[in-house]
């Protein structure tokens, strides 16, 4: 349980930190978001938590393919922010990633990589 709790605690304070940094400087905020901390914490998790080695390379396997698809979303949700507002860009742009998931494992099928299905 103690575990668990450590856990939460680290991952939530990265969160938190990411936002207070962006509030101080966008620039450093937006440095910190970008780099895959919670992908690494997770693969240190599932390290700590026996995981089979090819479970772990799964993750960043996956997780590399997933993350190509949500790419564009911070390049509409920008655009779109001043023109429509906070709450309905980020819908769009939501929407949108979900559309690009969909499209991108529709390719990547093709192709032999299964996202969703093996």
């Amino acid at each position: 349980m103690v575990y668990l709790f450590f856990k939460y605690l680290i991952t939530a304070a990265l969160v938190v930190l990411v936002s207070e940094v962006a509030k101080r400087n966008d620039r450093l905020g937006s440095l910190i978001a970008s780099l895959p901390l919670i992908t690494i914490l997770t693969l240190i998790w599932l390290k700590l938590e026996n995981a089979s080695v090819a479970k772990i390379s799964n993750h960043a396997y996956y997780t590399f393919w997933f993350v190509l698809p949500t790419l564009p979303m911070f390049l509409f949700f920008p655009k779109l922010n001043p023109l429509i507002g906070f709450w309905l860009a980020l819908f769009v742009s939501i929407i949108l990633t979900f559309v690009l998931f969909y499209l991108f494992q529709l390719v990547l099928g093709r192709l032999g990589i299964h996202l969703f299905s093996s």
